[in-house]
């Protein structure tokens, strides 16, 4: 995969996932951007924005939140874990390298046709599981 440079638009949407505290949707990223008059005005623009930072590598789509994180390691584009505070938002990026090939061997021993490998871990984060 060739790394190529950013275009204004993604530019801009990366620039708002890295400042971001947490995770954002496509609809946040948008509103951030008009407060900003960085003129971006349609959810179409951030997606086509988001699918390109997906590709190179920049940024990964939390399923579970359908929202949006830049990557920590950018730019990769191996499998990626994360842990997700369910009370503060928190999402903390971790490789998941160790266990990444047996799933994939889990998968097709299973006749499944594997595309895609992330996993998602729900539960509290350190700050959040020391108040309870």
């Amino acid at each position: 995969m060739s790394k190529t440079a950013l275009t204004k638009n993604q530019q801009i949407v990366f620039a708002a996932l890295c400042s971001a505290k947490g995770p954002l949707s496509a609809y946040e990223i948008l509103d951030l951007a008009r407060v900003q008059r960085e003129g971006l005005k349609a959810p179409l623009t951030i997606y086509r924005a988001l699918d390109g930072l997906l590709e190179q590598g920049l940024a990964h789509r939390i399923e579970s939140l359908n929202a949006f994180v830049a990557c920590s390691g950018a730019p990769h584009t191996e499998a990626a874990g994360f842990m997700i505070c369910e009370r503060c938002g928190t999402v903390l990026e971790l490789s998941i390298k160790t266990c990444q090939e047996p799933l994939r061997q889990l998968a097709t021993s299973a006749g499944f046709h594997l595309h895609k490998l992330n996993i998602e871990m729900a539960g509290l984060c350190s700050n959040c599981g020391d108040s309870h």
